[in-house]
């Protein structure tokens, strides 16, 4: 990442979807100038905000008339255009978000990069609390599915489920 001309950053441009909605969702969408052509949560976007990327292509030339502070991008798919950018002098933040946990550190760290962290924090936090209590209401169904039967793992034997595919071996 280059260094940013304004912190915390007045103009965002999002190369993904992900961190539209996170920003809109921190109340910090007057930040955002430019947009993904995925970007479709929430719905205004697609009529607030231009679009001048696709996922691994992006109108560099309409990115920089934008005179962002800040872009963010994800993983090594957009290294082309990140490449570009930083060479541009553009200052760039690159998620690379691949499960649930990684979720919530991109909604902590884009609060933070915002200066909306206290909200972000609330905002991650919510969704664990969520995901806790749909486990907690999931684990109990789930035991009951097999409840007597015999273990699981015979119960799986007799749908045809080998337990090494099971176990990614």
């Amino acid at each position: 990442m280059t260094s940013m001309r304004q912190f915390p950053p007045r103009r965002i441009v999002c190369l993904t979807e992900e961190t539209v909605e996170t920003l809109y969702l921190l109340g910090e969408q007057d930040r955002i100038v430019g947009v993904s052509g995925y970007a479709v949560r929430p719905p205004q976007v697609r009529r607030e905000k231009p679009r001048v990327s696709a996922f691994i292509t992006a109108d560099i030339p309409k990115i920089l008339d934008l005179k962002p502070d800040l872009v963010l991008a994800f993983s090594d798919l957009q290294a082309d255009i990140v490449a570009e950018l930083v060479r541009a002098g553009v200052s760039i933040h690159v998620f690379n978000q691949r499960d649930i946990a990684g979720i919530f550190a991109m909604i902590r760290t884009l609060g933070a990069l915002v200066g909306a962290s206290e909200r972000a924090e609330q905002l991650a936090s919510g969704y664990e609390r969520r995901l806790a209590d749909i486990a907690s209401i999931a684990r109990p169904q789930t035991e009951s599915l097999f409840r007597g039967v015999g273990r699981a793992s015979d119960q799986r034997h007799r749908l045809g489920v080998r337990i090494d595919r099971d176990r990614g071996r």
